[in-house]
């Protein structure tokens, strides 16, 4: 064979190679299901056809605002419809979707939109107060804002131009186009840090369709899926769930508020047959004193925390599968799954939620997983006990930490995402985490950073150092406990400093106890946050 006839030559041609992307599953939805109810919200439907028409309008209706391609758009925004037409429309315009996390404070709100700096911002009525106490703080210039008025709620506050009038002014015909480089930004999502600041983690359209559809596979959506929207799709966008629904042609019903009447009103009038969240979105699920049997089969992924014994029999007795799941917002959201054997179905519940407390094994989506010793990069042996740092590799691992190089070359440049989470490997490959080296303290689906609730904390003038620690919680899998040494004849009461950390922080990441006293020190100084933690955990 010359070099000529070598097939290793053969040249990538548009008949043979386009970029990987999610957004071409809505325009094939839309040709094969146009009639197909694609999201429900309160007593509205919406089909296909017109999602995809609206999700165009979008993107035209951008342009037309002045935005250029590659910009930052932000949503401010619950699960509603609107967020999932920016799931499509803000990427075909070509533009980076950074949903915003709802439960941050206006200070948070703001560094974010100063850090990646937004051309425009869809936001719901009700957030609009947040947002215009967000504006006044930032130092960037103010992003223009389109608000959205949910026709199920009262509230009327507006800022800038109506969501509706905006996509009046868009082409539902607008020819978008595909990314030109599958590595192009397809959205930004920020996520607590070590060092107290936000990290902004850029995705891009190979690894968003690839983990959608490793999202297919995993959840075997082989039917159309009924999915509910208990997730915040701002978290990790959704796990990619608003493009992997799509693919598989099915419905998206919304929800704003994750209640237990309106999560069962949901799942009994529409037969919902997939939903996600945290251990606490169980637990709201389960407060009514009467449940109902389902007579359908719904499953519901968790991560965050491993399902206790408890839950599980709850959720098994009204008929509701638990998957147990696991990632960062590093990796797309769910990159490991706690795979499940038939067999394991057999044994006592105690023996199933010992085996569903583990993480599990990667994605068909993820290329590598390991536990491994994060000095040496050697994988820890397979016994259950040694412990190691997880650390990823593949296509659904970010780009990289937005505007922070240095970050995102201690995470990557190992050749492996560094998750910072430490954990063991069991003899059948399966991970089960142990700790986190970073401190991140996970409360209701939650990320909070122990670093800066201690910095907000410090910043009492009666506090000398403080130190927040997670301890295990049945109802929310963690919660934040400050340790507070207080300044020589200082007085500062629990009260008063739970309040000064929520007028500086969300209130989900104020501590929900205070235990005053000296803190443990090595002989440099330095806090042994370890040593609280074993005072935390009950003794047997």
């Amino acid at each position: 064979m010359t070099t000529e006839d070598s097939a290793d030559i053969a040249p990538r041609r548009p008949a043979n190679f386009q970029p990987l992307t999610p957004l071409g599953a809505l325009e094939r939805a839309a040709l094969v299901h146009p009639d197909r109810v694609a999201v429900i919200h309160g007593a509205s439907s919406t089909d296909y056809a017109t999602l995809y028409a609206r999700t165009r309008r979008l993107a035209s209706a951008i342009a037309a605002a002045g935005v250029q391609p590659g910009a930052v758009v932000s949503t401010l925004l619950f699960n509603t419809p609107p967020m999932i037409e920016a799931h499509f429309g803000v990427p075909m315009g070509g533009y980076v979707l950074n949903a915003i996390n709802t439960r941050l404070s206006a200070e948070e709100i703001a560094y974010i939109l100063d850090h990646a700096p937004s051309e425009l911002i869809l936001c719901d009525a009700a957030l609009v107060p947040l947002l215009a106490e967000a504006l006044g703080r930032m130092v960037a210039p103010k992003p223009q804002v389109v608000t959205w008025c949910d026709p199920t709620e009262p509230v009327e506050h507006r800022l800038g131009v109506g969501y509706e009038a905006f996509l009046a002014g868009g082409d539902p015909d607008h020819a978008w186009c595909p990314p030109d480089d599958e590595w192009d930004s397809i959205s930004l999502n920020y996520t607590s840090g070590t060092t107290g600041r936000p990290k902004g983690v850029l995705y891009h359209h190979r690894g968003a369709s690839l983990l959608a559809q490793g999202n297919l596979l995993h959840a075997r959506l082989a039917e159309p899926p009924v999915y509910l929207w208990t997730l915040p799709m701002f978290h990790c966008n959704g796990w990619c769930f608003p493009w992997s629904i799509v693919m598989a042609g099915g419905t998206q019903v919304c929800l704003r508020q994750v209640r237990a009447e309106a999560m069962w009103e949901m799942i009994t009038r529409h037969r919902v047959t997939l939903m996600c969240g945290a251990p606490i979105v169980m637990a709201t699920l389960l407060q009514p004193e009467t449940l109902p049997r389902l007579d359908h089969r719904l499953t519901f992924w968790t991560a965050a925390a491993p399902p206790t014994e408890a839950i599980l029999a709850a959720m098994a007795e009204v008929g509701i599968e638990v998957v147990h799941v696991y990632g960062l917002t590093e990796v797309y959201g769910p990159a490991v799954i706690n795979e499940w054997l038939p067999e394991w179905s057999a044994l006592p519940v105690a023996d199933q939620a010992r085996l569903k407390a583990r993480q599990g094994v990667r994605y068909g989506a993820l290329e590598a997983l390991d536990v491994l010793d994060p000095a040496t990069l050697v994988p820890v042996p397979r016994d259950g006990e040694t412990m190691g740092e997880v650390m990823f590799r593949g296509n659904v691992v970010m780009k990289g930490y937005h505007r922070d190089p240095a970050a995102s070359e201690r995470a990557l440049g190992a050749g492996w995402f560094r998750s910072g989470d430490l954990a063991v490997c069991h003899p059948d490959g399966r991970i089960q985490l142990r700790d986190r080296a970073k401190d991140i303290i996970i409360s209701g689906g939650e990320n909070i950073s122990s670093i800066e609730v201690e910095n907000a904390l410090a910043a009492h003038p009666a506090v000398a150092l403080a130190a927040v620690i997670g301890v295990a919680d049945e109802k929310w899998g963690e919660r934040p406990i400050a340790h507070v040494e207080l300044r020589e004849d200082a007085e500062a009461s629990e009260a008063e400093l739970i309040a000064h950390v929520r007028d500086r922080l969300a209130h989900f990441k104020a501590p929900r106890a205070v235990i005053f006293g000296e803190l443990p020190k090595t002989s440099t100084g330095k806090i042994q946050k370890f040593a609280l933690r074993n005072a935390a955990e009950p003794q047997d």
